[in-house]
């Protein structure tokens, strides 16, 4: 199998004469056909808004619900406890809260309009040569790829699946998400509550929402607590003051309910990290003894928590490959099969770089 190097293909190289179709050229009187952009023919389960700068998942319902219960929870503390809490304890306070609350909506924002890490698919002439080599190898009668191939990383041997809607081996801790319809690389999970994948370029994002979004949680849930027992101190009862701030028992309630959740989620997802797993990976078992094999430990761990924490974390933000916003060249029908010669609209190849499964991986994890 092919390993390719994909590039940006340049819009302004298709406003060239040369990328012009004939039929235009030879009738002066009709306009030229309009560009399309990759976006408007992405094979995924996507939608695409803002002339494809922001894409998101097709079923994306929750996210609405996730913003509007921390937006609701955080005004109602803004209106109904600082003013009580500023004047009795510090100033303080709502600015602690509003920090926090503005890196939980960036962060949020971040998760779900990022590309995860979408691997564009094969290129039809590269599924039809697998094919091909497997006819030849065996009888002369069709059989379909193989679903794994093995490779070595670290000395270890690891299973590379083979996607039949991608038509491709899916590179190491790759997976593909069935509700997108899309291989992401290096997979953690569809995650509803941000209507998106959490993949290779995004899950940094998603580790500081959750995380942030625990510290804002905790924080308006002790503040409340603390405004209700300073308020109903003295000839006040617990029951006065209720009732003259009864937004803080909707507060009360939203915080008692999610902050158990939101702070398990950070604390396995800081295992996570500190491990250099996915939550794909632990959930399967890939690299412990739960599908009855031996444990021979997480190849991709470099057995030290700051280093893995660092690489996760702090690595550098890979490029997207999908090209979203690119142009399709004129001469291109959406959906056909490109000829021999002819460069797939999502990618661009460069001849260059070639190379076998085994090389991909050992050059990722070197």
């Amino acid at each position: 199998m092919k390993n390719c190097e994909y590039q940006q293909i340049d819009p302004r190289a298709l406003g060239t004469p040369s990328s012009t179709p004939a039929s235009t050229l030879q009738n002066g009187n009709k306009d030229p056909p309009r560009l399309k952009r990759k976006w408007e023919v992405f094979p995924g389960r996507n939608r695409f808004y803002c002339d494809g700068r922001i894409m998101v998942a097709q079923h994306c319902g929750v996210l609405p619900l996730t913003l509007g219960l921390i937006i609701v929870t955080t005004t109602f503390f803004f209106i109904f406890d600082c003013p009580f809490l500023v004047a009795h304890l510090t100033i303080f306070i709502p600015v602690i809260a509003g920090v926090l609350f503005v890196f939980v909506i960036i962060s949020l924002f971040r998760t779900s309009l990022t590309d995860p890490g979408i691997l564009p698919r094969a290129l039809p002439e590269e599924a039809a040569d697998i094919e091909r080599q497997i006819d030849n190898s065996g009888s002369g009668t069709y059989r379909p790829p193989p679903r794994t191939k093995e490779i070595l990383i670290n000395g270890q041997v690891v299973k590379l699946k083979y996607c039949f809607t991608c038509k491709m081996f899916r590179p190491p801790r790759t997976s593909h998400c069935s509700l997108c319809d899309n291989c992401v690389e290096r997979f953690d999970h569809h995650c509803p509550w941000v209507g998106n994948c959490v993949g290779k370029r995004n899950y940094r994002f998603f580790y500081m929402f959750i995380v942030s979004l625990s510290f804002l949680t905790s924080f308006i849930f002790g503040c409340v607590i603390t405004h209700l027992t300073l308020r109903s101190q003295g000839e006040k009862g617990l029951i006065q003051a209720l009732q003259e701030s009864p937004a803080s028992v909707v507060e009360l309630v939203v915080c008692f309910f999610s902050i158990w959740s939101i702070l398990g989620l950070s604390g396995f997802h800081t295992y996570l990290v500190a491990s250099n797993l996915t939550t794909n990976e632990d959930i399967k078992g890939s690299w412990s003894s739960k599908r009855g094999e031996e444990d021979s430990g997480n190849p991709y761990s470099y057995n030290n928590i700051f280093t893995n924490c660092c690489v996760v974390l702090c690595g550098p933000m890979p490029p997207s490959l999908i090209d979203s916003r690119g142009f399709l060249p004129p001469d291109v029908v959406p959906q056909s099969v490109p000829s021999e010669n002819e460069v797939h609209p999502f990618m661009k190849k460069d001849n260059n770089m070639e190379g076998n499964c085994q090389d991909f991986a050992l050059s990722c994890t070197a």
